[in-house]
């Protein structure tokens, strides 16, 4: 069984930001029609989300997150030890995006830096991760970043996921502590079995010149070999069945209750399926905050948006408990405890900055001397 328990560990800080382009769910009505839309709208619960511009990434917005971060807490970067990237919105194939964010925030060579491909569990998987690491080494200090910019691969004129995309980049300090009463745990399961529920056939190495002809799927959406698939039945009939088990048998290993956490800060996939959760778990969904309706479903990000959305603007500064659902592409699912302030949980930023030495557009630039001054 994949149950971690950390002590001594602590998550310091959360933060996030998502561009300032907003697509509101109406504006489809022109595409899909006014009863597609309002269908649309009553079942996932997305008005509006977010989307970066064609060369604005998700560690664009991770870095923003970060740079607010460290600045609130007055973290300088030799501090950080660890610096962990959890997508499937890379900058590049290779090489792995964490060293690009290392080089921009100035973050030690002494440090560790990788790449893990995931999506809407990578909070989860993520947070085992750098607690694994922190939890064997003498790392005090370290970075996660999660997020994604699904819309980029989505078709335009595919119903099923046109809409329901935002884009967002988020980053959580994690920090070890001399206290064994913080604790973080975390339960992960995966079944690979599911692998084609959510996919993107072409374009990596099994299929890298696959065809961009646009095919009329059995959905009755059109996609190319390039573009996100969802088989929404399968993926419905996982999230409601597998995701409230998972949360059943933490509570078991945990030895808790919902009662005792204070906010359940879960996956953004859709409104009709958190609630479906909420109802399967025996979660007061008013402690489930909900960030979809604005931003959309935004990948593994989505729980810090909620977060953020929730406290990040809160005046009463106080601890509170916090359940984070992870669960979808893969198939992935994890689910993983922890206890915050609110004092250290950011509002959200908006910014359509990106790294402009990051974009190359000609082989020869890569010959070009670097500029060690200039890293943002």
């Amino acid at each position: 069984m994949a149950f971690f328990k950390f002590n001594s560990i602590r998550v310091a800080g959360v933060a996030c930001a998502v561009p300032k382009n907003e697509v509101k769910s109406e504006t489809y009505k022109s595409l899909f029609g006014d009863e597609e839309v309002e269908k649309f709208i009553e079942m996932t619960g997305v008005h509006a989300s977010r989307r970066t511009f064609e060369h604005q990434t998700c560690s664009d917005l991770g870095f923003r997150a970060a740079s607010e971060l460290m600045a609130h807490k007055g973290i300088k970067p030799e501090e950080i030890g660890a610096l962990i990237f959890s997508s499937h919105s890379p900058d590049y194939r290779r090489p792995s995006t964490a060293f690009v964010l290392q080089y921009r925030l100035g973050i030690p060579k002494e440090s560790v830096c990788y790449d893990i491909s995931l999506g809407c569990s990578s909070l989860v998987v993520g947070m085992q991760t750098v607690a694994s690491i922190m939890n064997s080494g003498d790392i005090s200090k370290a970075l996660l970043f999660v997020g994604d910019t699904a819309g980029k691969s989505v078709y335009p004129e595919d119903r099923s996921s046109a809409m329901l995309f935002g884009e967002a980049g988020a980053v959580m300090l994690l920090e070890k502590t001399g206290n064994p009463s913080d604790e973080i745990n975390a339960l992960i399961r995966s079944d690979g079995s599911g692998f084609r529920y959510m996919i993107i056939p072409g374009g990596g190495y099994r299929n890298l010149h696959a065809s961009e002809e646009v095919v009329m799927c059995k959905d009755g959406n059109p996609r190319t070999l390039m573009n996100s698939f969802i088989q929404g039945t399968s993926v419905f009939t996982f999230t409601i069945f597998d995701v409230p088990r998972l949360i059943k048998d933490f509570f078991e290993l945990t030895q808790t209750t919902s009662d005792q956490y204070d906010c359940f800060a879960f996956h953004q996939a859709n409104l009709y399926i958190l609630k479906q959760i909420a109802k399967k778990a025996k979660i007061d969904f008013e402690k489930m905050p909900i960030s979809l309706d604005r931003y959309g479903n935004t990948s593994g990000a989505s729980a810090i948006v909620s977060l953020c959305d929730r406290y990040g603007n809160d005046s009463e500064k106080k601890s509170v408990k916090v359940m984070a659902c992870g669960f979808g592409i893969g198939i992935s699912l994890g689910v993983t405890s922890f206890e915050i302030n609110t004092a250290d949980i950011l509002p959200i930023f908006e910014d359509d900055s990106f790294y402009e030495d990051g974009l190359i557009t000609d082989p020869n630039q890569l010959y070009q001397k670097k500029n060690d001054s200039q890293h943002s």
